[in-house]
């Protein structure tokens, strides 16, 4: 059977550092409130009239560079977001048509929140190994900055994002560099828990309107304890599912790199599964959530810090709204 490896990869953050202390004024808050809370210190906004898209362009273009092809050898397109460029259509042909691609090439985007990009490569994987595509790109990337309410009624959720885009490009192996395999979960049970409702089609016969604005549907919310709870049980029941089927245990992998979405997640996640703090990557400080970007442009720096190398095996874990929640293993 074919396997799939990841050829290449890039990450793009916005120019503008948004620092706590940037957002005391403007969202009642302190530096010390969401250091504790999250451990994040900042987070990149993007300028106004700067797109999605615009992003994650610069993003491609290095993951493609990365994987010494060119923009013509893509042959599919497959865009995680909850922030396109348009409410439709998708994100992908935007992307498709900006880096020059005048094949036509399939390309579409889904929507799994902060799963997406572990979303994203089983679609891939599957697509190598059935020898559909060659070489596939996949975009995990996310504007939060234009979807949160910068005033002090929107703090619990405004602090904790950014924006950022990542890139990789999936090709068939030639050697033992793979995904080994990819794990995929959802419980709608926790939908009203996680999400933002407008423009949506619940609201009928019109998708958003002043009242529903007034009522603040279009803003995202979240219960706070109940998604903590369920991030810290399901991430690390991903990763045991992931190290079960690949007959592996905790030791034999080299680095976590999971969802970055609140720095306490993540040590509560390291703990119940016995990981040394080194084994799980955090950037959080840095850039906040990035949703659908936050793995991708954690894996890039991990790499660039020799956190691991050719031959390694990595393991990915995700958890977001729906609740959707997946993890994959790969020997890098």
């Amino acid at each position: 059977m074919k396997k799939a490896k990841i050829a290449g990869i890039g990450f793009n953050v916005p120019d503008n550092v948004v620092s706590n202390h940037d957002l005391e004024e403007m969202m009642d808050t302190t530096d010390e409130w969401i250091r504790t809370r999250s451990g994040i210190e900042e987070r990149r906004w993007v300028e106004p009239g700067t797109a999605n898209s615009d992003l994650a362009i610069p993003a491609c273009i290095k993951a493609i560079k990365n994987a010494n092809i060119s923009v013509d050898d893509i042959d599919a397109i497959v865009v995680g977001t909850v922030s396109s460029d348009y409410n439709f259509p998708g994100m992908a042909p935007i992307i498709q048509q900006k880096l020059g691609i005048s094949k036509h090439v399939p390309a579409y985007d889904i929507s799994a929140a902060c799963s997406a990009f572990i979303y994203l490569l089983e679609i891939g994987d599957q697509y190598i190994k059935s020898g559909k595509y060659k070489n596939i790109l996949l975009v995990g990337s996310d504007v939060m900055s234009t979807i949160i309410e910068r005033t002090p009624e929107g703090r619990a959720t405004g602090v904790l994002f950014g924006d950022g885009a990542g890139a990789v490009i999936l090709q068939e192996s030639n050697d033992d560099s793979c995904i080994l395999s990819t794990h995929l979960f959802a419980d709608g049970s926790g939908v009203e828990h996680l999400g933002a409702k407008a423009p949506g089609s619940f609201f009928n016969p019109l998708r958003i309107d002043e009242q529903i604005v007034a009522e603040r549907h279009h803003l995202p919310t979240q219960n706070g304890r109940e998604v903590f709870k369920n991030a810290v049980k399901r991430m690390p029941e991903a990763i045991n599912f992931a190290l079960e089927k690949n007959n592996l245990s905790i030791d034999d992998i080299k680095l976590v790199v999971a969802h970055q979405a609140n720095k306490r997640i993540l040590e509560a996640c390291a703990q119940r599964m016995n990981l040394p703090s080194e084994k799980m990557f955090v950037n959080i400080q840095k850039y906040g959530n990035t949703t659908a970007a936050t793995i991708p442009i954690a894996m890039c720096e991990a790499l660039e810090q020799g956190k691991f190398s050719k031959g390694d095996i990595i393991m990915l874990t995700a958890f977001g709204a729906g609740y959707t929640w997946a993890s994959a293993a790969i020997r890098w």
